[in-house]
């Protein structure tokens, strides 16, 4: 897969010993003691057979992005090639810079590579790798303006910057000095299409990501030289998987000093996301478009079932005679009407695996958020229907000689249903496009998806055009088919 000089592996009973001898007599030589000759360090052993789950940024080309589906560029091939070198598997996780920290500290992946800058504020939270890529801070306007050429011009005006990047700092360490406001986006395509549209005039981003997005024609020219930055680091938890940190260290050097260091850099900051017609933007991308429809009708279908089940359970609590089961049901609809998605969907994916000590997958956290969710509202919506029956029915079936259970499951609920079911049908559409919402988890959906595309080629408008397209059809369709169903049983 990768190119290169390998290093061969012995016995571990044989390794150790040869590398130290060799080492020492290199230092002898006063040969520096690196690649082949360095010792292994026994913590870099111990990696090797195991299989670590790395957390990465979704949209920082050209250190990771999505081509022909795949989660490619300078990060995941150095992350592939020194774990092929030091012997041991990576399942790579696209998240996004703040999700991939955040999974990290909560121990949902072992390890971060994302492009991020080693900082003594880190350092505080985390233990950082030899630094891989020495990178410089840029800023750079709209190809069409020529107001802005220097920071002097920046006065009582705003900037865009990417959160948590260095671009960020070094704009915040400055704009005092030069009277300009910054705003902060999740990704980068986004804070370059803020500039494009007029709402800010510059950006502020590290240099190998605005060349690589100009050559993809992002509509931007950098105005300014390189500021000196400071270096990018793979990160674990603070006294957490030592030998990780060791066998990525191992492992780069055995990169650089065979070559394929340099080639995978070459590879890629040299290159640019090659220009095509909205068609061909289309059919390129079909695959990741349909992996995503796909997982969000999953998510949205296992989410409406569990919901059902919930709204029935507590809706039928709500109209309890028992104060308890009233009060059990009022506080599980408040609370998840009255938090947002987002919380509920951080919560349950960062939050919720240090509680219980385990890991949860997204789709599980995806799935848990959305049905809890929709599921209070599907209470309210099952107790306003069963409300909406005159009372006057119940009391004429009791009256009739007819308990409680069969007049509900005979009269009441038989008409509730046919006053339910529009508001259903309502709640399954929003379900459906609150899947969007777990794309800050890294859930591949269809939204996901799309910003995978878009941050490659930078052509945001056609892609999210091309994505509301898709919601709208299916959400169209299987609105009919609800629709359709609904006269069929409740003629």
């Amino acid at each position: 897969m990768h190119s290169g000089k390998r290093v061969p592996k012995g016995p571990a009973s044989l390794a150790v010993p040869l590398t130290s001898l060799l080492a020492a007599v290199a230092l002898l030589l006063g040969i520096p003691a690196s690649g082949a000759f360095a010792a292994t360090s026994p913590a870099a052993g111990e990696a090797a057979g195991k299989t670590y789950t790395i957390g990465t940024d979704t949209t920082f080309a050209p250190f990771e992005f999505r081509e022909n589906g795949e989660l490619v560029g300078i990060d995941i091939d150095l992350m592939n090639a020194i774990a092929e070198d030091q012997g041991f598997s990576v399942e790579i996780r696209s998240l996004g810079f703040d999700a991939a920290l955040q999974a990290l500290q909560s121990n949902q992946v072992d390890g971060v590579i994302a492009g991020m800058s080693i900082t003594e504020e880190r350092q505080k939270v985390f233990d950082f790798s030899d630094p891989y890529f020495e990178s410089g801070i840029q800023m750079a306007v709209a190809e069409s303006n020529n107001e802005i050429s220097g920071y002097e011009d920046l006065e009582g005006k705003r900037v865009a910057v990417k959160t948590g990047t260095e671009g960020q700092a070094f704009a915040e360490s400055i704009k005092d000095q030069y009277g300009f406001d910054v705003i902060a986006f999740a990704q980068s395509a986004q804070m370059y299409d803020d500039v494009k549209a007029g709402s800010s005039v510059a950006v502020f981003d590290d240099y190998p990501v605005l060349a690589y997005g100009i050559k993809s024609g992002n509509g931007l020219k950098t105005v300014t030289d390189k500021e000196v930055g400071s270096s990018y680091g793979f990160a674990v938890n603070a006294d957490t998987n030592p030998e990780l940190l060791e066998a990525f260290n191992a492992g780069l050097a055995d990169l650089r000093e065979s070559g394929e260091y340099d080639e995978i850099l070459d590879r890629y900051l040299d290159a640019g996301a090659a220009d095509s017609s909205f068609w061909s933007l289309v059919t390129d991308n079909a695959p990741a478009f349909a992996k995503g429809l796909g997982l969000t009708l999953l998510a949205t279908a296992l989410s409406l079932f569990f919901a059902l089940i919930l709204g029935v359970i507590f809706g039928f609590f709500k109209v309890s005679s028992k104060i308890v089961l009233r009060g059990i049901a009022t506080t599980y609809v408040s609370i998840f009407r009255g938090t947002p998605v987002l919380v509920q969907a951080f919560f349950f994916y960062f939050g919720l695996p240090q509680l219980i000590g385990q890991p949860v997958d997204v789709l599980t956290a995806g799935v848990l958020t959305l049905s809890l969710n929709a599921g209070a509202y599907m209470t309210e919506i099952v107790r306003g229907g069963i409300q909406s029956v005159d009372p006057g029915q119940m009391e004429a079936a009791r009256s009739l000689g007819l308990g409680y259970g069969k007049t509900m499951q005979k009269i009441i609920i038989p008409q509730a249903v046919k006053i339910m079911t529009p508001s259903f049908i309502n709640q399954f559409v929003i379900t459906l496009k609150d899947t969007s919402l777990l794309a800050v988890i890294g859930f591949a959906e269809l939204t996901y998806q799309a910003q995978q595309v878009y941050a490659v080629n930078f052509r945001t408008a056609e892609v999210l055009i091309i994505v509301a397209a898709l919601y709208f059809i299916v959400i169209t369709l299987l609105t009919k088919l609800a629709d359709v169903l609904d006269k069929r049983f409740n003629k």
